[in-house]
Protein backbone atom coordinates (compact mmCIF):
# COMPACT_ATOMS: atom_id res chain seq x y z
CA UNK A 1 0.00 0.00 0.00
CA UNK A 2 1.68 3.17 -1.21
CA UNK A 3 0.93 6.45 0.50
CA UNK A 4 0.80 9.47 -1.77
CA UNK A 5 1.90 12.68 -0.12
CA UNK A 6 0.58 15.67 -2.00
CA UNK A 7 0.96 19.41 -1.88
CA UNK A 8 -1.78 19.73 0.71
CA UNK A 9 0.13 17.71 3.30
CA UNK A 10 3.24 19.83 2.81
CA UNK A 11 1.23 23.02 3.19
CA UNK A 12 -0.45 21.73 6.36
CA UNK A 13 2.90 20.85 7.95
CA UNK A 14 4.27 24.23 6.89
CA UNK A 15 1.27 26.06 8.36
CA UNK A 16 1.66 24.18 11.65
CA UNK A 17 5.39 25.04 11.83
CA UNK A 18 4.66 28.67 10.97
CA UNK A 19 1.96 28.87 13.65
CA UNK A 20 4.24 27.35 16.29
CA UNK A 21 7.03 29.75 15.33
CA UNK A 22 4.74 32.75 15.44
CA UNK A 23 3.42 31.63 18.83
CA UNK A 24 7.00 31.32 20.08
CA UNK A 25 7.96 34.78 18.85
CA UNK A 26 4.89 36.48 20.30
CA UNK A 27 4.65 34.78 23.69
CA UNK A 28 8.24 34.16 24.79
CA UNK A 29 10.31 36.62 26.77
CA UNK A 30 13.58 34.71 26.43
CA UNK A 31 15.63 35.92 23.45
CA UNK A 32 16.82 32.39 22.64
CA UNK A 33 13.23 31.15 22.41
CA UNK A 34 12.33 34.07 20.15
CA UNK A 35 15.28 33.10 17.94
CA UNK A 36 14.04 29.51 17.82
CA UNK A 37 10.58 30.77 16.80
CA UNK A 38 12.12 32.75 13.94
CA UNK A 39 13.97 29.62 12.82
CA UNK A 40 10.68 27.68 12.78
CA UNK A 41 9.11 30.38 10.62
CA UNK A 42 12.03 30.24 8.18
CA UNK A 43 11.82 26.43 8.03
CA UNK A 44 8.11 26.67 7.26
CA UNK A 45 8.97 28.96 4.34
CA UNK A 46 11.58 26.44 3.16
CA UNK A 47 9.00 23.65 3.17
CA UNK A 48 6.75 25.83 1.02
CA UNK A 49 9.54 26.59 -1.44
CA UNK A 50 10.50 22.93 -1.83
CA UNK A 51 6.87 21.79 -2.07
CA UNK A 52 6.05 24.32 -4.77
CA UNK A 53 9.21 23.31 -6.61
CA UNK A 54 8.00 19.70 -6.61
CA UNK A 55 4.31 20.28 -7.35
CA UNK A 56 4.31 23.69 -9.01
CA UNK A 57 5.96 25.20 -12.03
CA UNK A 58 9.07 26.49 -10.24
CA UNK A 59 11.69 24.17 -11.83
CA UNK A 60 14.77 24.39 -9.54
CA UNK A 61 14.41 28.00 -8.37
CA UNK A 62 12.44 27.06 -5.24
CA UNK A 63 15.24 24.83 -4.02
CA UNK A 64 17.80 27.53 -4.72
CA UNK A 65 15.76 30.00 -2.68
CA UNK A 66 15.44 27.41 0.13
CA UNK A 67 19.23 26.97 0.26
CA UNK A 68 19.61 30.76 0.32
CA UNK A 69 17.16 30.95 3.25
CA UNK A 70 19.14 28.27 5.11
CA UNK A 71 22.35 30.28 4.62
CA UNK A 72 20.57 33.45 5.72
CA UNK A 73 19.21 31.68 8.83
CA UNK A 74 22.68 30.46 9.79
CA UNK A 75 24.15 33.95 9.46
CA UNK A 76 21.20 35.44 11.35
CA UNK A 77 21.58 32.90 14.16
CA UNK A 78 25.29 33.65 14.51
CA UNK A 79 24.77 37.41 14.67
CA UNK A 80 21.81 37.22 17.03
CA UNK A 81 23.57 34.81 19.37
CA UNK A 82 26.52 37.20 19.53
CA UNK A 83 24.13 40.04 20.36
CA UNK A 84 22.39 37.93 23.02
CA UNK A 85 25.73 36.99 24.61
CA UNK A 86 26.76 40.64 24.67
CA UNK A 87 23.45 41.63 26.27
CA UNK A 88 23.86 38.87 28.85
CA UNK A 89 27.35 40.10 29.73
CA UNK A 90 26.10 43.66 30.16
CA UNK A 91 22.73 43.07 31.87
CA UNK A 92 22.89 39.48 33.20
CA UNK A 93 19.56 38.64 31.54
CA UNK A 94 18.29 37.43 28.19
CA UNK A 95 14.65 38.45 28.75
CA UNK A 96 13.46 40.67 25.94
CA UNK A 97 11.30 42.79 28.27
CA UNK A 98 14.25 43.74 30.47
CA UNK A 99 16.49 44.96 27.64
CA UNK A 100 14.75 48.31 27.21
CA UNK A 101 17.45 50.21 29.12
CA UNK A 102 19.95 49.91 26.23
CA UNK A 103 18.81 53.39 25.17
CA UNK A 104 20.71 54.96 28.06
Amino acid sequence: MAVHIGLTQFLVVSAILFSLGLYGVITRKNAIMVLMGIELILNAANINFVAFTRYGAMNISGQVVAVFVIILAAAEAAVLLAIVLNIFQQLNTVNVDEVDNLKN
